[in-house]
C-alpha cells in the first residue's frame, strides 16, 4: 500500500493527513509544550525581585527540549510507513523535524518542506491531495 503523507505541524500540534489506496485519514498530535514562562512578581526596575519564583532559564529550557523531543518522536512514529512526506507550517517547528527526519533515516522520503500560516483542518487536507496528485 503506498502512502503519502501531509504535515502541518508547529510547536503546539501537528496535524497529520495521509493519503492511501482505501482513502484519507487525518490524525492530530498535541504537544505538552508550555510557552516560555515569565517571571512574576516585582520587577528589577520597581523593586525586590525573586529570582526563586520562576525555574531558572537552563532548566526551563531543558524542560522544554525534553516536551519537544517528546512531541517530535511521536510525530515522527506516525510518518514511519510513509512513502513521501510533505512538511508545512508556520515556525521553526517544521525545520527542527525536518532535522530530526534526516537523523532517523528518512531523509530520502522527505517530497517538500513549505512556510505556510495557520490552515484549518480542510484547507490542510486540499493542500496535501493537490500537492500530491500534481
Amino acid at each position: 500500500m503506498r502512502t503519502k503523507v501531509g504535515l502541518w505541524i508547529d510547536h503546539r500540534k501537528a496535524i497529520i493527513v495521509a493519503i492511501t489506496d482505501k482513502g484519507e485519514e487525518i490524525a492530530l498530535i498535541v504537544s505538552k509544550v508550555e510557552k516560555q514562562l515569565q517571571r512574576s512578581g516585582d520587577s528589577p526596575l520597581t523593586g525586590r525581585y525573586e529570582s526563586q519564583k520562576v525555574p531558572s532559564d537552563d532548566r526551563r529550557q531543558r524542560t522544554f527540549t525534553g516536551h519537544l523531543n517528546i512531541y517530535y518522536e511521536a510525530v515522527i512514529a506516525c510518518l514511519r510507513d510513509a512513502e513521501a512526506i510533505l512538511i508545512f507550517g508556520p515556525g521553526e517547528a517544521k525545520g527542527e523535524l525536518k532535522k530530526r527526519l534526516e537523523k532517523s533515516k528518512l531523509r530520502g522520503r522527505i517530497a517538500g518542506v513549505e512556510t505556510v500560516e495557520r490552515m484549518t483542518d480542510r484547507q490542510i487536507a486540499a493542500k496535501v491531495r493537490q500537492y500530491f496528485a500534481e
